[in-house]
């Protein structure tokens, strides 16, 4: 029995190829696709290129999909080589029965109806009763290339004219109804008969990836409701599983289209005709998981257009939400706000192809545009349980991503912008960071008691001495509030402390000791601070009268010895990383005090005496 169509180009979308070649050959990214050298001849050039549907060699010229690949590759039958992948897709194939035989029967038999019926439609458009949806179209802006290219068509103004239409092929009533073209029933009709499921309406096929027919979507001419109408889930069309113009979005984007989701049938096609041959749209619905896999194959970073209004924002949430837990460093989304008042189609008549370029342009990675998603609603002035639940929100966002190095690149960018935009511009603050930054290095030794202990106690002081810095010296928070954030601190006093010292850092002005202690104690954490500034253990650059350069010094050296060796390096490498993309100052600044604390660990850090050589405990 030959499996169904339908099952054959499902697995085929949640098999991705370059994953699977990649088993066989090193495979690196070209552009948009991949390239490599041809694992069935011997080659010392690469010329085997893997695409997101399809792979080919120019050297060999082998050719075919996933299943092609694994039959020569490995010698495996069609057979197995379907079992293989559908067990790898967690998918189960279909066994052959008489009930199953019979239903891909009527599978190509419905297909046969679509395309007649589709044919019906066109002709109907231009006969004289489909003027006014030919008018209509034309006064849309298209042209009768652009008209014949996605098939649009007329339905007729009457009820029963499809099926008149195809009688004289042989199509049944029943057949038009298993297509969805036709109710089953009408209980207000005489003897309940089928009545046309589509009337007076302009037509818009929906075609399959590989450009058949699956269903149609109707809109009517004038002020009737609803205005548009979907075909209903039959056997050939799965709405959450389809895009409108995905067939030609494939060659467009194979041929370097940007692929763009905008929101409905006359966006698409006006956009293709504007040269955007990337456009698609799903049907009616919010994007889908099954529509963002379909969107995958067609490209590794497709945009999501929205409108800039609160329905707009409300719908890229929704989608940042679904799109989460389906990232990977090779597939991801773009975002793109389209002016207020505007749609994708009548942006492109009014300014012309470059303005909606121009939104292309301005789309944002979604890592950029996910904290403003999430931070919907929270106020600039945000409370500290304000700030703490966004903080919460964006954490478990960036969990959401199954890759742990994809999440934690996703954790740093959106806590980058949690501290960012909970910084305040104290006056205070600005003359201790200028004097940190600016002034000359003391050189006053911290002076720390030497004592033999267990690492835990020895770690708890650490985390202590850093603790009483920030306690005496808070001006120092806005500067190095993401790296006490990145410590892995003792629990207890010492993270109770932190998460209430950040809290107060989102609404403090000044950032003054006395304020700082002030706010502690009402949260009754006295106890704690106590703990934290008692003098014994502690270093001088905790002590109140220590100068702002001599406390961030010792800040860094004790982020250095609770951070550890490993994450340093990998810290200043980030930071590097960061600078060359960015040429931040704050990144440069980071930079300096990472090596500078990598440079402090490497000299005192590897003490096993308790002392550190006289710089911590």
């Amino acid at each position: 029995m030959a499996l169904p169509p339908a099952f054959l180009d499902e697995l085929r979308v949640r098999t991705p190829l370059a994953p699977l070649i990649g088993r066989r050959t090193r495979l690196v990214r070209n552009g948009r696709q991949w390239k490599g050298c041809c694992p069935f001849h011997n080659e010392k050039t690469p010329s085997f290129y893997v695409y997101d549907d399809h792979f080919h060699c120019f050297g060999c010229g082998a050719h075919g999909d996933a299943i092609t690949f694994l039959m020569r590759a490995e010698g495996a039958a069609f057979p197995e080589a379907v079992e293989r992948l559908a067990a790898e897709a967690g998918m189960e194939v279909p066994k052959a029965t008489p009930q199953q035989a019979a239903r891909e029967a009527r599978v190509r038999d419905l297909t046969g109806v679509l395309a007649l019926a589709e044919a019906a439609f066109r002709r109907r458009l231009f006969l004289p009763e489909g003027k006014p949806a030919l008018d209509y179209l034309r006064r849309r802006g298209l042209s009768d290339e652009t008209i014949t290219r996605f098939g649009l068509g007329w339905s007729g103004e009457g009820r029963g004219a499809l099926a008149a239409d195809l009688k004289a092929e042989g199509v049944e009533v029943a057949q038009l109804v298993e297509a969805g073209l036709m109710k089953p029933r009408d209980p207000d009709a005489p003897g309940g008969a089928a009545v046309d499921l589509y009337f007076n309406r302009v037509m818009f096929p929906i075609r399959d990836r590989r450009g058949r027919v699956i269903s149609f979507g109707g809109r009517i001419l004038g002020d009737g409701q609803p205005k548009y109408v979907n075909g209903p889930e039959t056997a050939l069309f799965r709405k959450r599983q389809s895009l409108y113009g995905q067939d030609l979005a494939r060659e467009g984007a194979f041929r370097g289209g940007t692929v763009v989701v905008v929101e409905g049938y006359m966006d698409v096609i006006a956009l293709h005709q504007a040269g955007f041959a990337g456009a698609v749209a799903p049907l009616g619905t919010a994007l889908t998981a099954e529509q963002l896999e379909a969107l995958w194959q067609l490209s590794p970073e497709p945009v999501l257009c929205f409108d800039g209004d609160a329905a707009g924002a409300r719908a890229a949430a929704r989608a940042a939400e679904i799109a989460l837990p389906m990232l990977s460093p090779e597939r991801s989304l773009k975002l793109a706000t389209l002016p207020g008042g505007e749609d994708p189609d009548t942006l492109v008549v009014k300014g012309g192809p470059a303005a909606f370029q121009g939104v292309l342009d301005a789309a944002r990675p979604l890592g950029a545009a996910l904290y403003d998603l999430v931070a919907e609603g929270v106020p600039a002035r945000a409370t500290p349980e304000q700030r703490t639940a966004l903080r919460h929100r964006l954490t478990n966002a960036a969990a959401l991503i199954p890759d742990k190095a994809l999440a934690a690149e996703y954790r740093r960018v959106l806590l980058d912008r949690f501290y960012q935009a909970g910084r305040l511009p104290p006056r205070e603050a600005s003359g201790a960071r200028g004097a940190a930054r600016g002034g000359q290095r003391q050189g006053a030794p911290l002076r720390l008691v030497r004592r033999a202990v267990d690492a835990a106690w020895q770690r708890e002081e650490r985390a202590r001495n850093l603790i009483a810095i920030l306690l005496r010296h808070p001006m120092l928070l806005g500067e190095v509030e993401e790296a006490f954030m990145a410590l892995d601190l003792p629990e207890g006093s010492c993270a109770v402390l932190r998460d209430a010292m950040i809290a107060w850092l989102g609404m403090a002005d000044p950032l003054d000791s006395q304020g700082l202690l002030a706010q502690l104690n009402q949260c009754g954490l006295e106890d704690s601070v106590r703990w934290a500034t008692r003098r014994d253990g502690l270093c001088d650059a905790a002590l109140p009268d220590a100068q702002p350069m001599e406390a961030l010094d010792g800040f860094w050296h004790f982020f250095g010895l609770l951070r550890g060796e490993a994450e340093l390096i990998a810290d200043r490498a980030e930071a590097l990383r960061m600078l060359a993309e960015t040429n931040d100052p704050q990144v440069q600044q980071r930079l300096i005090r990472l090596s500078e604390a990598l440079a402090m660990f490497r000299a005192g850090g590897s003490g096993d005496d308790g002392s550190d050589a006289g710089h911590a405990p």
